[in-house]
């Protein structure tokens, strides 16, 4: 009889235009969100209180934008990256529609380009995938790239095709939430008065604090996505593997970055697109990561003169302080041993009257 068990996608197995419809819908509960905020202590104010979000025009608290990328990137597992070794970066990722509990995503994509690597074990898969809610509304619409292993090394390889991608979303193609009252937005209650006018193309932030990841918070935060990816979990079959341990999810880690970013840009209340980004190497429990971040560019908006986007290039680091700013080790731009991850993304803050 035939195995009913669902092996995964390799490499082999994706082609140009192929478009993957993924299983189980995800219904957004307020129990999602107090895990989220119990495994990464996000504390931006906009997806804490109800009270306050309403106040400057939302419904209610949406869920955190990073809640929302990883719930849909963990309906796109089982199809893309089950076989995966490594998630390698993503491009051209925008926040449209915000989410709310009792929300139901879904998601679909669509195989942008494949190419095989030169040691014929793996290959190189780009998605565009998009998350949709109940409504058919599109919440968010991103690309990402995935090293995803061959079933068999003397496989021919598909043809080649490599993707255009663009380095960043620009200004005009940010969704800004409409009817946002920013005379009711409360500094105390955001616990900074640091504004969009504050900040200067140049400035570097060290965020100081540092979170040391355990082996239960990576795997917990990675199940809550119904992320499925072997290599977070399988510890008797890692062990054999690259690192001799499970990889924390690389979702996880930008989680991380994001929440420790609080400190230092706590107005930075809603993130409207992430232009690029790329796991520079894996991380593992017992790892601690810290952040720091520089700011790229700011732009004035113009249906909403109270706000402003600011871009932002976060770097995570593991088990070193920021104070020194670490990302490049030398002229040639090879990252820094301890360099984890680097994000570059525009955030919404509000400006001075």
């Amino acid at each position: 009889m035939k195995n009913k068990a669902n092996s995964g996608n390799f490499f082999e197995d994706f082609f140009v235009g192929q478009e993957l419809k993924h299983s189980t819908p995800r219904t957004i509960s307020s129990g999602d969100v107090s895990l989220f905020i119990g495994l990464l202590g996000s504390r931006f104010v906009l997806h804490s209180s109800k009270e306050f979000a309403k106040k400057i025009g939302f419904k209610e608290a949406p869920i955190d934008d990073i809640l929302t990328f990883n719930m849909v990137f963990g309906k796109t597992v089982p199809d893309i990256s089950l076989n995966s070794p490594a998630n390698l970066g993503y491009a051209s990722c925008k926040f449209i529609k915000p989410v709310y509990v009792g929300d139901t995503i879904t998601t679909i994509s669509k195989v942008l380009g494949v190419k095989e690597n030169s040691n014929k074990k793996t290959g190189i898969v780009w998605v565009n995938s998009t998350g949709k809610n109940q409504k058919n509304e599109v919440v968010l619409d991103y690309i990402r790239w995935v090293m995803v292993n061959k079933r068999n090394e003397s496989s021919p390889a598909p043809k080649t095709v490599i993707p255009e991608l663009k380095d960043e979303v620009s200004v005009e193609d940010l969704t800004i939430p409409e009817k946002l009252n920013m005379s009711k937005y409360d500094f105390d209650e955001s616990g900074s008065k640091y504004l969009w006018d504050d900040y200067q193309i140049g400035e570097k932030i060290d965020h100081i604090d540092g979170m040391t990841v355990e082996e239960a918070d990576h795997m917990t935060a990675t199940r809550l996505y119904q992320n499925t990816a072997k290599v977070h979990f399988n510890e008797h079959a890692e062990k054999e593997g690259r690192l001799g341990r499970r990889i924390i999810y690389g979702g996880h880690i930008i989680s991380l970055v994001r929440m420790l970013s609080f400190n230092g840009l706590n107005n930075a209340f809603k993130i409207l697109a992430i232009n690029n980004g790329k796991h520079v190497s894996p991380s593992i429990a017992g790892n601690t990561i810290y952040a720091w971040s520089e700011i790229l560019d700011k732009k004035e908006l113009k249906n909403n003169k109270d706000i402003g986007a600011l871009r932002i290039k976060s770097i995570g680091v593991k088990d070193n302080f920021c104070k020194d700013f670490p990302l490049y080790k030398n002229d040639d731009k090879e990252y820094n041993e301890n360099v984890v991850l680097e994000i570059d993304y525009w955030v919404l803050i509000p400006k001075k009257k």
